[in-house]
């Protein structure tokens, strides 16, 4: 698993605070950047941000919580979101997050091994029309079978 030492996020996150002058009304923004830096929201990260902007630390982890694009845990290098809604779950979205299950040998909610992969089954992704839908790393996929999710898989290898 991955863990942060503060001394290899502190120069980083303190950069990314000098980028928006330390100004508290920009906490999300900053705590994105943080995440787009690190892939997840590290605590020691969290920590130099409450005392960079004097803020007590439960108002950043408050913040850091609530909004479900950022994560406390690392995360893969790739994520993929299988959309369960309604018109993909009745096309057959359950077959394709079972057979991504398979190939990458982790569950919905968990990275693979390596970390090359987070996989998360999520509510909507809004793409109806395209169900089943695959996001991987912000890209939609439409009209996803089972016999796609190897060639998907593999369109990420890039390392």
């Amino acid at each position: 698993m991955c863990t942060e030492t503060r001394e290899i996020v502190a120069p980083k996150v303190k950069n990314i605070l000098d980028k928006y002058a330390k100004d508290k009304g920009m906490l999300v923004a900053i705590l994105q950047d943080i995440q787009t830096e690190f892939n997840y929201l590290p605590r020691p990260a969290l920590e130099t941000v409450s005392e960079g902007l004097g803020v007590p630390m439960s108002q950043v982890y408050s913040v850091a919580t609530f909004f479900k694009a950022f994560s406390l845990k690392p995360k893969g290098k790739h994520s993929i979101h299988v959309c369960m809604g309604t018109a993909c779950h009745v096309r057959g979205a359950n077959k394709i997050l079972d057979k991504l299950v398979e190939k990458l040998g982790c569950c919905a909610g968990e990275n693979t091994a390596d970390m090359k992969f987070s996989l998360d089954a999520v509510n909507c992704v809004g793409a109806c029309a395209l169900g089943p839908v695959v996001v991987v790393d912000g890209q939609y996929v439409g009209n996803m079978t089972t016999e796609k999710v190897k060639p998907l898989i593999e369109g990420c290898q890039d390392d």
